[in-house]
């Protein structure tokens, strides 16, 4: 079982999850934001020691050590690193008091029929043995849609689904993510479809097997809410997408239950060259702002 402490904050308070899990494609490009081109590094080994320089940056920032964050997703790589000397994740719960989940998936497949699923992953076992000795509270996984197409968009939700009770017979809460792209054109029809396969299949877990939904904002305020209410849903975090900060809080703020899961939204403003008292107010500004839309929906569900 997941440590109750920590569940019961994730689940139940205020605040947001801080989405630090940038891999593979996605890190030169957040690396570029923050002010480091290809030229700062050569290979692999050295491009995820500049972004772990970035992560700790943030992590050790006192913005973010004001008890506004639940949560942090982490890039596999990241569980074997170290803060002042501590495996990273025992440093974000021990220190911080932050739950660790860490991205598990290893990747999207090419789109066919308007999906991508996920890569196969030969290893998770062992992955999600070595997640539990290192007492990392949960996982994420994260597959896309760009079009309305029924069949295969239940065929997302299924596999997300398959992994997630794997995950859970390690006694750890997995993140569904099935992210529908911010630029599809019929992103509303997608999302529909979406609700509709997840209500399926939470309806089918058992009472103690509990999910977290992390989902694009959606176009119609208000469409998760059977889904946040659902029994079986510990919490449901909403992603950016690609919106900007500005944007991704205002919708944000509309769907109520909701709370925030943000990357690019949450580090668009750092950048290496800053100084530490300019680097801290950025982030202090963004994790202010994105607390706030959080807390609004989160307390107006509360109240009802």
């Amino acid at each position: 079982m997941p440590n109750p402490e920590q569940f019961t904050k994730v689940s139940q308070g205020q605040g947001f999850i801080a989405a630090l899990d940038q891999s593979g494609g996605s890190t030169p490009k957040a690396l570029m934001n923050y002010g480091v081109d290809e030229s700062a590094y050569s290979g692999e080994e050295e491009m995820f020691n500049k972004v772990h320089e970035m992560r700790t940056r943030i992590i050790k920032a006192p913005a973010f050590a004001g008890g506004k964050i639940l949560g942090a997703i982490l890039f596999e790589k990241t569980m074997d690193s170290q803060i002042d000397g501590k495996p990273t994740a025992a440093y974000l719960a021990e220190n911080l008091g932050v739950a660790t989940f860490f991205k598990i998936d290893k990747g999207l497949a090419y789109i066919e029929n308007g999906v991508q699923m996920m890569k196969p992953m030969p290893d998770l076992d062992a992955l999600l043995e070595k997640a539990k000795a290192n007492n990392i509270f949960g996982t994420k996984m994260r597959s896309a849609m760009h079009e309305p197409n029924a069949e295969p968009i239940a065929a997302i939700v299924a596999q997300q689904f398959e992994i997630a009770k794997r995950v859970m017979s390690y006694g750890m809460v997995p993140i569904i993510e099935p992210e529908v792209d911010i630029n599809a054109p019929q992103k509303a029809e997608c999302e529909e479809l979406m609700v509709a396969e997840f209500i399926k299949h939470l309806d089918a877990l058992d009472a103690d097997q509990k999910v977290m939904l992390k989902l694009t904002l959606p176009e119609k305020a208000g469409l998760f809410a059977d889904l946040i209410a659902h029994e079986n849903v510990a919490r449901v975090v909403a992603l950016s997408g690609g919106y900007s900060l500005e944007e991704s809080c205002d919708r944000l703020s509309k769907n109520d239950g909701m709370i925030a899961s943000f990357s690019r939204a949450l580090t668009n403003n750092l950048n290496a060259s800053q100084s530490d008292e300019e680097f801290n107010a950025a982030l202090q500004a963004a994790i202010d702002k994105i607390y706030g839309a959080s807390v609004g929906g989160a307390s107006a569900t509360a109240a009802a």
